[in-house]
């Protein structure tokens, strides 16, 4: 059906049931966005960010993209992350990626799926960087587990060395970045143990990531 009349019919369920639970729920809405987080996640349509935190809409600033990449060059990423910090000021900006991602399993194992691969590049260098480590994993599975860490380790760091985080730490806000990965098989968040508040952290706590995922090996 062109008019997807079914959606909207779910949409007038949804707006309606909120307004019972809540009835100021729309008119605290409408007076103003202020999240304490970012959710910089996946695209992959089972990772939701506001369902998986359990947070309502108003309380989580999203972007998402194929397999969570925060790179030099995405200005729609930066603009969110200096929307979110600068304007917004957020005090949280979790990068969350999940296990199982299509995305990070391509780049894992050179399949070529087009315009894509381009974007993939970005994990595929991760892969590389990590090459020594993951090379020697016969099960592909933990192969593709390790990774999918490792990418969001890697995103974490690349978030902490933007102009905009940097420039907030310098200021004196208060801005932490965590580093987060997502279960498909039972719904549960994992903490990387990548949360760094300033800038003189990043150095150690990327390190000390990195090595505790090499040492699971």
């Amino acid at each position: 059906m062109r008019t997807l009349q079914h959606l909207f019919e779910s949409n007038r369920n949804w707006a309606e049931g909120a307004k019972m639970a809540d009835p100021d729920f729309f008119e605290r809405l409408v007076a103003q966005q202020n999240p304490k987080y970012l959710w910089i996640g996946c695209a992959d349509s089972r990772v939701p960010a506001n369902q998986i935190t359990g947070l309502t809409p108003g309380e989580v600033f999203v972007h998402r993209n194929i397999a969570n990449v925060v790179v030099h060059s995405d200005f729609n990423c930066l603009s969110v992350i200096e929307y979110a910090v600068a304007y917004l000021k957020v005090e949280h900006i979790i990068v969350c990626g999940h296990y199982g991602c299509g995305g990070v399993k391509a780049a894992l194992q050179n399949n070529k799926l087009g315009l894509i691969d381009n974007w993939l590049r970005h994990i595929r260098d991760v892969r590389q960087k990590h090459d020594d480590v993951l090379s020697g994993i016969d099960d592909q599975e933990l192969a593709l587990k390790m990774l999918c860490e490792f990418n969001v380790i890697e995103q974490v760091y690349n978030v902490c060395h933007t102009t905009i985080v940097q420039n907030a730490w310098e200021q004196g806000q208060n801005l932490a970045v965590h580093g987060w990965i997502y279960s498909l098989e039972d719904g549960l968040l994992n903490d990387l143990n990548t949360c760094v508040t300033k800038a003189d952290e990043l150095s150690s706590i990327y390190r000390l990531a990195v090595s505790t995922k090499r040492e699971q090996v």
